[in-house]
């Protein structure tokens, strides 16, 4: 009796028939690749495809069991890989497997969990193919801005063709000190990031510089004090964060990187910051 009763608690903290659908559907997609070799060699890519996805959404539906903080990006997943199924294998398991991946696809992203007592934080996540989240959720309050050093009044451009961050999650808003007044900012921290073709431009009006790097390497206590961000998970999934507008959720997961990144940056600090092919120069005209 004990044992159901703390089951029972155990599974109304997490959306756990959302997970049950896509162990269900990931089952259903496993059951004809899963049959004797010689059928398996008969459907070709076909029953290949339905190994890969079935294994998928049982891995995504055992992801809602154990970290439910990544329901949005795991759901998202699911509901990517139940609608492939359908062109990529046996029909979606002839409908059934493809239908219950969406449905608990559906019921996991909208999942909720029970309201926290006022000041609590909010675990937000976000989605693109099977990975894990480890990250902690965000802090719910304003994020205490280095002040060593003013920024520029306007902070400089940035772009970059690949971010890679570790341990990437949203600390929350906060400002940094300008000639002109605070700034209010995004405050961004992870463990590391690497990013890839790094330009940075400067727009103070009083001769305006360029720095470019191949690769640039942050390690350490990594923050990034920003007034806006804007990135494509994954090359496909464009987000956009600034301290008025985020994206439902901000936290990016480990091992995901970012393309076409462009972001205006405030501030940047870590404990080791090296460049590849580091140039300094100043812009045509001015």
């Amino acid at each position: 009796m004990l044992l159901r009763s703390r089951f029972r608690g155990w599974r109304r903290t997490r959306p756990f028939w959302a997970g049950a659908l896509l162990v269900l559907a990931g089952a259903e997609l496993l059951v004809v690749p899963l049959s004797p070799v010689t059928v398996l060699v008969s459907l070709g890519l076909g029953g290949l495809a339905a190994l890969g996805i079935g294994l998928a959404l049982i891995a995504a539906g055992l992801f809602l069991w154990f970290l439910p903080s990544a329901r949005h990006y795991v759901s998202v997943n699911a509901l990517i890989l139940s609608v492939l199924s359908f062109a990529a294998t046996n029909l979606g398991g002839f409908l059934v497997g493809t239908g219950l991946g969406i449905a608990g696809s559906a019921m996991g992203f909208g999942w909720t969990p029970r309201r926290t007592p006022p000041g609590g934080g909010k675990a937000l996540a976000v989605a693109l193919l099977p990975v894990l989240l480890v990250t902690a959720p965000p802090s719910a309050g304003r994020a205490e801005a280095a002040g060593r050093a003013p920024a520029a009044a306007v902070p400089p451009s940035v772009t970059a063709t690949r971010f890679a961050p570790r341990g990437f999650t949203l600390a929350g808003v906060g400002d940094v000190p300008t000639a002109e007044g605070p700034l209010k900012v995004l405050v961004l921290r992870m463990r590391a990031a690497e990013l890839s073709d790094y330009r940075l431009t400067t727009h103070n009006g009083r001769g305006e510089l360029s720095l470019a790097a191949r690769s640039l390497e942050l390690r350490g206590q990594v923050t990034l004090y920003l007034t806006r961000f804007r990135g494509c998970l994954e090359g496909v999934l464009c987000l956009t964060f600034s301290p008025d507008a985020l994206p439902v959720p901000p936290v990016v997961p480990p091992f995901v990187f970012m393309t076409e990144v462009t972001a205006e940056q405030a501030l940047v600090t870590a404990d080791v910051i090296r460049a590849d092919g580091l140039g300094l120069r100043a812009l045509p005209g001015v």
